[in-house]
């Protein structure tokens, strides 16, 4: 009996050895430590402040006050504060572009074939803006595309369906709507309802909004509703989404696209 007693003391040592060596010692399978980034939440004590618990036609005009205040760039501007918020983070000489996600040498901005040129994400000729100074030349909706591929966008509205497009990444294409790439739909979507949001009428430009059809024309309009809240949904802000917003608040325009912060007030307003 005194060596079954023990045989089992032993084993309850070293049973609360064990248990005492696996907590002092980190998990082989445990999340590695990451760098501390900017969330959604980081402004919410400041730069959202005043949005912070409203909902609908009350959170948009918050926002609106908000976002408003900008530092406006001119349209030659552009072209030098894309290749800072678009770089490749593999490869600095060179920007992603929007539609087809190809990385692009920066030198070759222009409007040839086998260039980049700027894209109006809303398209200029919705509210007849042109790249008037304003929302003509603003960061939170211009992006680098192919010369080809941002031909054929034109100024045609969002929905799903079409043809593909060539050199377009997976774009799709018909006649009065254009689909982008998996990847970017939801990028596209909140710049849209950033556009939405920030240009309301004044400032002597027009009141910018979101409906529900395509072929909107030279009207101040853009859709399709339905379909950019679903993109919105289904592709939520990445690294490089976010790190674009940033630096335009940080370097250019000093503010932000609120719905790349906050993705659900899409939901809350529209």
């Amino acid at each position: 009996m005194l060596a079954i007693r023990i045989r089992r003391r032993k084993a309850a040592a070293l049973a609360t050895a064990s248990v005492l060596a696996a907590l002092a010692t980190p998990s082989l399978t445990a999340s590695p430590a990451t760098a501390t980034t900017t969330t959604n939440t980081d402004y919410d004590a400041t730069y959202y402040k005043d949005a912070i618990g409203k909902t609908g036609t009350s959170l948009k005009s918050s926002l609106h006050t908000i976002i408003s205040d900008q530092t406006k760039l001119s349209y030659s501007a552009v072209w030098d504060a894309l290749k800072a918020t678009d770089e490749d983070p593999d490869d600095s000489g060179n920007v992603i572009l929007l539609y087809s996600g190809v990385s692009r040498s920066k030198s070759l901005d222009g409007g040839d074939s086998g260039d980049w040129n700027r894209e109006h994400v809303w398209a200029k000729s919705h509210g007849d803006f042109g790249t008037a100074t304003g929302p003509g030349t603003d960061l939170h909706h211009l992006r680098p595309s192919d010369v080809g591929v941002n031909s054929d966008r034109g100024n045609k509205d969002f929905d799903d369906g079409g043809s593909a497009v060539s050199g377009g990444g997976g774009s799709l294409t018909d006649s009065d709507s254009f689909e982008p790439r998996d990847a970017v739909k939801g990028d596209v979507a909140r710049m849209i309802f950033y556009m939405a949001v920030r240009y309301e009428g004044g400032d002597g430009f027009p009141d910018l909004e979101v409906n529900g059809q395509v072929g909107n024309g030279s009207n101040p309009y853009i859709g399709k509703l339905s379909v950019l809240k679903t993109w919105n949904d289904e592709d939520p802000p990445d690294a490089f989404e976010a790190h674009r917003n940033q630096v335009v608040y940080d370097d250019y325009q000093h503010n932000r696209n609120p719905f790349v912060d906050h993705p659900e007030w899409v939901e809350s307003i529209w």
